[in-house]
């Protein structure tokens, strides 16, 4: 995962190599070099057993290197012990490499060669991950794990939010008050940045950095409070709303000094200005600014935005960069040159490529809003009625004068991308926003999902086998845990704050639930706050291995494969019994009391399909377990629209149960 372009098998029996020998029929770059060693450790840590392979190399040269236009593809030819890797850049030799590592007998044994040509190229250019280490800090050492997790699932691109209302994380030699004042004393040095930068292309990953105006602007006018629209609202309220005065002439001055300080840092072509949720009011609720708009012929705020837009693309076009902003920078007429990353519905993938912008598509991949990653893997960045409110939300946003409703809305009356707008469309982005997540939380909230969105926008569009990424998806959670993640190290640290030294019976509930989707989690937070961070909807994850197996299990059982009833009954039985053991580990923590309902749940749902697969005739039992059922699909309705709360109860801390397809099939096969 991602899967190849194109595989031809040769079919044999594969044996395992402990060890990998590279040879380079082209002179290694010193990159090259660096990256045979990191591949010479992760065989290592893959590999208990096996024998001595060998792995020829051979690449061109690439103009193109870190940037859009690097040449990625590879030629993988692996017989017996030996391969061969042919690239036509210094990228496409990472690629190739990265797919090596991906055959690991399934015994530990090491990793395989199986006879099989591999010729692969990416769909799309642009892949990559928001990261947002200004919500809450993330360590330099910490976003070096994601970049090694990056480069194992062929990602390219990491977009470093580095500005909003909550921080600003980028230590500034023109205006030190950004990080005396402003970054709460956790910031990243100028030779941090500069590390990250290295460490990033070492991996043939480019860093984009974001600094976002004239909105979520907080942290910036707490530093330089002369530069606020609205002063009076910079101490109070939503820390997202502040906006830079941008009829002030010094606002304009300032974000040219500050971007030519940070643009050195960042030699990375494309540069992101933000642009997203500016707050009219903070303009128009100015009676200064609004007589300025006034006398000044601007109709609106958007009328005022699109000039800033304006001026800061001059800004960063003096200093050789491509301005890129989201997509509300498209409310007015803005250059062509102006790349728009979309987030509010796939209708503005449309809107974007029809006038003509470089578009790069987030809508859809938002890891923050913790969907399992089926739903965002079947959502392809070509496709403009992928993601948006549905009739029924946005009827329910216009009634609570929700202002903004219709542009995320999702259009069904939008066309199709035609060819010349598909070539606009770079590639995709998947952001994890960090309100609501902490740094022990980082590795579980962006992996394993951002490996199938990276198969996505890697693979042909004809890869969307949904049941069988599931069946690969924890694979490639354990091979990147072998290879440097702790998502399992921080999720025991976390239970264990939680329960002391008997963690397994918490382990057994949260393996089998996850959090409430789309923005429940955040509604969650507005009463619980930072304490949130340590509750088990914290911990649990959007995809889970076991309950996919389980469900798997219990769908194969279903269509007659009774060999399986064996392992199906064993994990029943141990789910049925697991609610005295969390009972008692429970009294120790409010917040594991306050999910001891999910537990019951769980309890119960194991034992009616305990009575399903022994085949009870019993009528009660059915009658349970259709009750449990639609106690479980209101759950899941509470959270399952975009943006508002959807039409359900939430569930109890908010965890979902994970099982509930395979409890409805081992319900209804026997019915």
């Amino acid at each position: 995962m991602p899967f190849p372009s194109s595989v031809t098998w040769k079919g044999g029996t594969a044996a395992p190599c402990a060890r990998v020998e590279v040879t380079w029929a082209t002179a290694p770059t010193p990159l090259l070099r660096r990256a045979a060693v990191r591949f010479d450790h992760r065989v290592s840590a893959l590999a208990k057993s096996g024998a001595v392979c060998s792995l020829s190399v051979r690449y061109a040269p690439d103009a193109g290197w870190l940037t859009v236009a690097a040449r990625e593809h590879y030629r993988l030819e692996m017989t017996g012990r030996h391969a061969t890797l042919e690239a036509d850049g210094p990228a496409g030799v990472l690629r190739g490499l990265a797919t090596v590592l991906q055959f690991r007998a399934s015994s530990d044994g090491g990793v395989e060669f199986p006879a099989a040509v591999f010729d692969d190229a990416p769909r799309f250019a642009w892949r990559g991950i928001v990261i947002d280490p200004v919500r809450h800090f993330l360590s330099v050492t910490t976003i070096e794990r994601q970049l090694d997790a990056m480069e194992l699932a062929k990602l390219n691109v990491l977009h470093l939010h580095l500005s909003d209302g909550t921080a600003f994380r980028v230590e500034s030699h023109r205006f030190p008050r950004l990080q005396q004042v402003a970054s709460h004393d956790r910031y990243f040095t100028q030779a941090d940045i500069r590390h990250l930068v290295a460490f990033a292309a070492d991996r043939g990953i480019r860093v984009v950095p974001e600094f976002d105006v004239p909105g979520h602007a907080r942290a910036i006018l707490e530093a330089y409070p002369e530069l606020a629209a609205r002063p009076e609202t910079v101490a109070t309220g939503n820390p997202n709303n502040p906006a830079l005065d941008v009829t002030n002439p010094r606002t304009l001055a300032f974000v040219k000094t500050l971007f030519s300080e940070m643009v050195p840092l960042f030699p990375d072509a494309y540069f992101h200005a933000g642009g997203d949720e500016v707050v009219a009011s903070q303009w128009t609720g100015s009676p200064r600014i609004a007589a300025w708009m006034q006398t000044h012929g601007y109709r609106d705020a958007a009328a005022l935005q699109a000039v800033f837009t304006e001026q800061v693309r001059q800004v960063l076009t003096s200093l050789d960069r491509t301005m890129i902003g989201w997509d509300e920078v498209m409310t007015a007429p803005v250059p062509r040159s102006v790349a728009v990353e979309v987030w509010r519905a796939s209708k503005w993938t449309g809107e974007a490529t029809a006038t003509g912008h470089p578009t790069i598509v987030a809508a859809g991949y938002y890891l923050d809003l913790l969907r399992p990653a089926r739903q965002s893997y079947e959502v392809d960045p070509f496709d403009v009625k992928a993601e948006g409110m549905s009739a029924a939300e946005l009827a329910a946003a216009q009634r609570k004068h929700f202002p903004h409703a219709e542009a995320f809305a999702m259009d069904p009356q939008a066309r199709a991308l035609d060819a010349e707008q598909e070539r606009h469309v770079l590639g995709g982005e998947m952001p994890l926003w960090t309100e609501e997540v902490s740094e022990p939380m980082l590795d579980g909230r962006l992996w394993p999902r951002a490996a199938a969105i990276a198969e996505r926008l890697w693979s042909p569009a004809s890869v969307r086998g949904v049941t069988d990424m599931e069946r690969r998806l924890p694979l490639v959670e354990d091979e990147l845990e072998r290879l440097g993640l702790r998502t399992q190290h921080e999720r025991t640290a976390m239970m264990a704050g939680l329960a002391g030294t008997d963690v397994e019976p918490v382990r057994t509930l949260l393996d089998m639930t996850s959090p409430i989707r789309n923005y429940g989690i955040n509604r969650m937070a507005k009463t619980a706050g930072e304490a949130l961070l340590t509750w088990p909807v914290a911990i649990a994850v959007p995809d889970n291995a076991a309950a996919l197996h389980f469900n798997a299990l219990a769908l194969a059982y279903a269509r007659g494969e009774r060999s399986v009833r064996p392992e199906l009954e064993a994990v029943l039985v141990k789910w049925a019994t697991n609610d005295a053991a969390f009972a008692s580990v429970a009294e120790r923590s409010q917040a594991l009391m306050d999910v001891r309902p999910i537990s019951r749940q769980l309890s119960q749902l194991a034992s009616v399909s305990l009575k399903a697969l022994r085949g009870e005739t019993d009528a009660g039992w059915r009658m349970d377990a259709e009750r449990l059922l639609a106690g479980q699909a209101e759950a899941l309705a509470s959270c399952s629209w975009n943006v508002l709360p959807g039409p359900g109860v939430p569930p109890a801390g908010g965890l979902l149960i994970d099982i509930v397809p395979g409890v409805r099939a081992l319900v209804q096969g026997v019915r």
